[in-house]
């Protein structure tokens, strides 16, 4: 079933759990992240980074495909643009069909993050689309280098901001980062500040940066209010590895039979985080 975030947050939101939102950016991917989805019968989250929108596969190109595959099982699928940082890219995947945008201003004061983010909620709702913003900044991690330049996210500017944006889900920043974190680091969740944003905002709450966090943090995030969870690097990661092993083990491979190894083994990282989430058995909520 194709649809929005809407309905799943709400629900995730009441019920205290969190759906997955994992990276994607080609039928295989996509295909993956649905059937792990199937078999755990979850609702689940396609995110495409703004990145892999615009240099590998576009908006008229993706929407259709997700919306197929979607469409081919029972669970609820949205699929969603993620980390949507222009207003032209961002009308254009919902008027190419993306069920959801995540609106990417957070570079901004309050004020125009405020205004950019409402104008496309605005936009996005008269088109059946649900729509997460962002306030507060994440770390970076990249080589083996973390850099924790985060903003926390204040929780009373996070009341201010759900409360005049008219969004479906609200992105805060209690500690992670986007990217890959040298080895052996987990970072540390600022779980009081988490609670005092759920308790303000009474908002279906998303945490950006998931891999690599660890399960204790995962799931303590999701015990405490987290409703969304995006994960890119450990599905990505998973992928590489797969394709690495069978190349090891038949260097003579083809292609296609390596990419479809490839895709199955990634289901199971899909699957994990699934478990951790809490949402196996949810999609029953939704019907």
């Amino acid at each position: 079933m194709y649809v929005s975030m809407k309905n799943m947050l709400d629900d995730a939101n009441a019920n205290n759990y969190a759906v997955m939102a994992i990276n994607c950016f080609n039928i295989e991917t996509v295909r993956a992240v649905v059937q792990a989805a199937t078999i755990e019968d979850a609702p689940i989250i396609v995110n495409i980074f703004q990145d892999h929108l615009l240099t590998h596969c576009d908006s008229e190109l993706i929407a259709p495909i997700v919306k197929t595959i979607a469409e081919r099982t029972n669970v609820s699928v949205a699929l969603n643009f993620d980390h949507g940082q222009e207003k032209e890219y961002l009308i254009k995947a919902i008027d190419d069909g993306f069920s959801s945008v995540m609106v990417d201003a957070s570079r901004f004061n309050l004020e125009d993050n405020i205004k950019m983010t409402k104008e496309i909620a605005d936009y996005a709702h008269k088109h059946g689309a649900s729509v997460e913003g962002e306030i507060g900044c994440l770390g970076a991690s990249e080589g083996g280098e973390f850099t924790q330049d985060t903003m926390y996210t204040d929780p009373e500017q996070a009341k201010i901001f759900f409360d005049r944006t008219n969004i479906d889900a609200l992105a805060i920043s209690i500690g992670t980062s986007h990217g890959n974190y040298p080895e052996g680091m987990v970072p540390e969740f600022d779980i009081e500040r988490l609670k005092e944003i759920k308790r303000l905002t009474k908002a279906p709450l998303v945490l950006h940066g998931g891999s690599g966090s660890g399960e204790k943090n995962i799931v303590n995030s999701v015990k405490n209010g987290i409703n969304k969870i995006n994960v890119g690097c450990d599905f990505m990661n998973a992928n590489r590895d797969a394709a690495a092993k069978h190349l090891r083990e038949n260097p003579d491979i083809n292609f296609f039979d390596l990419i479809h190894s490839t895709e199955k083994d990634s289901i199971e990282l899909v699957r994990y985080y699934i478990g951790l989430s809490g949402s196996k058995g949810k999609n029953k909520n939704l019907k």
